[in-house]
């Protein structure tokens, strides 16, 4: 099984060699095989080559079953005009390699209910939330223009989806759904705009196909405040580029570290590209304080979507709950009590109970 291997820039070498170390446990368990090739992205690529994504890794990636991604950029490359700025790499590698779908998990440990802001009784036992947003279409990619009127700017960005769009994207967050809850959300603000009267249109179209999940329907305004008031009421939320921009930023604050988070982004078949959500924190890197299980679950998620390995990505969900369980912690998720380990030690102790 082969796998691109993107550590990128800050604590993203650091993260992704504790996943790494998780991977290896897994093969020792399972008696696989998994092929790990170095690529340079984002800064470290543009250190070394001039470009935020030499051919070489986008080569490699599309050779590749799936891609682990670490962290990008940096004050040191913040200077750099936009097409050569390491995000522009993060950009390249999602459209080289076609993924639409972005999953990101917003997973309440119940073990660390007391480092989420809401109230213990909205949380109840923990949240596990799956937002599925789509990734390469709608306002971010549509048409942009500015023009001079009247001694100032007239500036507009145009949402586009079409039925094929849609379909693929909604085709997959049944199919998640299917591994959870069986119950699909989708978030629009169809009451205004006629894109989101056709995602209406096209999603309830292809759940004929899915008879045993659940589908609602929410608005995006009244969704921010669901997430919020009772958050336990979703499983799957399916929602359009912008709105799941924002929607998974405010989900993942509900947990209270976004090291703990990781993320998916899917394509057709079973290529992805797996990295957690956080970024590249030059403050802390090199100082063994970076928390890899954000990581460490997006291998969990590598497993499960690309490799077909449930029960391998289900022991790596348990080896992090044995982990908290056992009373260890980093520096974002410190309690009073608890033992604090850095960075490498995480790792090991992780690995440890695959």
């Amino acid at each position: 099984m082969k796998i691109a291997v993107m550590p990128g820039d800050g604590i993203g070498k650091e993260v992704i060699k504790q996943a790494i170390k998780v991977l290896k446990a897994v093969e020792n368990k399972y008696k696989c095989k998994f092929e790990f090739n170095e690529v340079l992205l984002g800064g470290a690529a543009i250190d070394a080559t001039g470009s935020p994504i030499p051919q070489e890794t986008i080569d490699v990636a599309k050779s590749s079953q799936a891609v682990l991604l670490g962290a990008v950029g940096g004050p040191k490359w913040d200077h750099f005009p936009g097409d050569k700025r390491p995000e522009k790499g993060l950009l390249t590698i999602r459209k080289e390699m076609g993924v639409f779908a972005n999953l990101r998990p917003a997973i309440l440990f119940p073990q660390l209910k007391a480092a989420s802001n809401l109230k213990d009784e909205v949380l109840g036992d923990g949240l596990d939330i799956m937002i599925v947003r789509e990734l390469i279409g709608g306002a971010y990619f549509g048409e942009k223009k500015r023009v001079a009127v009247d001694g100032g700017y007239k500036a507009w960005d145009t949402i586009e989806y079409s039925t094929n769009e849609i379909e693929r994207i909604a085709k997959n967050s049944f199919e998640v759904a299917r591994r959870r809850n069986s119950k699909v959300t989708l978030v629009d603000k169809a009451n205004v705009l006629e894109s989101s009267r056709l995602w209406r249109e096209v999603v309830a179209k292809v759940a004929e196909d899915y008879s045993d999940v659940e589908l609602n329907y929410m608005y995006v305004d009244n969704a921010a405040m669901q997430l919020i008031r009772n958050p336990k009421q979703f499983d799957v939320i399916l929602t359009e580029n912008m709105f799941g921009d924002i929607l998974s930023d405010e989900a993942s604050m509900l947990t209270g570290s976004l090291g703990m988070l990781p993320s998916a982004s899917l394509g057709e078949g079973n290529v992805g590209i797996y990295e957690p959500i956080h970024g590249s924190a030059p403050d802390i890197a090199g100082q063994d304080k970076a928390n890899p299980i954000g990581t460490i679950m997006s291998v969990a998620m590598m497993l499960r979507y690309s490799f077909d390995m449930e029960d391998a990505a289900k022991d790596i969900e348990a080896a992090v709950l044995k982990f908290l369980d056992k009373g260890y912690r980093g520096l974002d998720i410190m309690q009073p009590g608890m033992k604090v380990v850095g960075t490498e030690e995480m790792g090991d102790l992780i690995a440890s109970e695959i």
